[in-house]
């Protein structure tokens, strides 16, 4: 589709600079090529590097190949549950472009596959999980909140989880941790007031992603595509389009609010 948009037409986000962390996998890596189809320069980050990162910035500058001599995309490896890290990154995202960032989007984020129940949990995937579910989005959106000051405006999303609201058993310490981020982000866009920065969270359901086939059963996956009105588990490409939104001009009336993408299973 991008190749058929003339220099009359500019896209929705024309070469407006967004990081998305978590961005070279499942849902991060369709929200980057959306966010790229739509005009936006990425930095990806992750956690580490990996083949599957130098793969999803390698097609977004082969498919949206930017109108200067630079790149569309860039990558930055950078732990997001490490204030130093966290800087780094916004740092390194603002001069690969020498350009403010507009749009942050945190879905960097990890469960525990074990399914333990609150009374049976392990303290250290509990303190791992608000590691990086919380203090991740919290470093983070703290980071975005003061560069996209310094930018004039802009927007922050953070994907967050359709388990804050189905509450099921097993999902305690994951559900909480996303539930914080939810409360959290919505504060922050009434602190925002008179920035033009908006702050919004996409809750998606279960999506086909390594992250939820890691972590559910064969019964527990029946049992999620029957509960879908649609018969099928989402995809990151559904979540994507969502985001894509939220990062518009068109979407600037949106704000605190929790956007949940699920298909209408929760």
């Amino acid at each position: 589709m991008a190749a058929h948009i003339t220099q009359s037409q500019p896209l929705q986000l024309q070469d407006r600079v967004a990081i998305v962390t978590g961005g070279s996998g499942g849902i991060g890596k369709a929200i980057s090529l959306h966010l790229a189809s739509l005009g936006a320069k990425l930095v990806i980050n992750d956690v580490s590097s990996s083949n599957q990162s130098d793969l999803v910035v390698s097609e977004i500058n082969t498919k949206f190949p930017s109108l200067s001599q630079s790149p569309r995309a860039v990558f930055v490896k950078a732990d997001i549950s490490d204030p130093i890290q966290v800087k780094n990154l916004f740092d390194e995202a603002e001069s690969a472009f020498n350009s403010p960032l507009y749009i942050f989007v945190n879905v960097a984020g990890i469960l525990d596959s074990s399914k333990s129940s609150i009374a049976d949990s392990s303290l250290d995937n509990f303190d791992r999980t608000f590691a990086v579910n919380t203090r991740g989005a919290y470093l983070c959106c703290k980071e975005a909140a003061n560069r996209l000051k310094q930018g004039g405006g802009g927007r922050i999303i953070c994907v967050t989880s359709s388990l804050v609201v189905a509450l099921r058993p097993g999902t305690g310490p994951y559900a909480a941790s996303k539930a914080a981020v939810e409360t959290m982000v919505k504060i922050l866009a009434k602190e925002l007031k008179g920035t033009r920065i908006t702050a919004n969270c996409v809750a998606p359901g279960a999506i086909a992603t390594n992250l939820l086939f890691e972590g559910i059963s064969e019964a527990e996956l029946n049992i999620a595509v029957d509960e879908s009105p649609f018969g099928r588990l989402g995809e990151p490409e559904d979540v994507a389009p969502v985001v894509g939104f939220l990062a518009s001009d068109a979407a600037e009336w949106v704000n605190g609010q929790i956007v949940r993408v699920t298909g209408g299973d929760v």
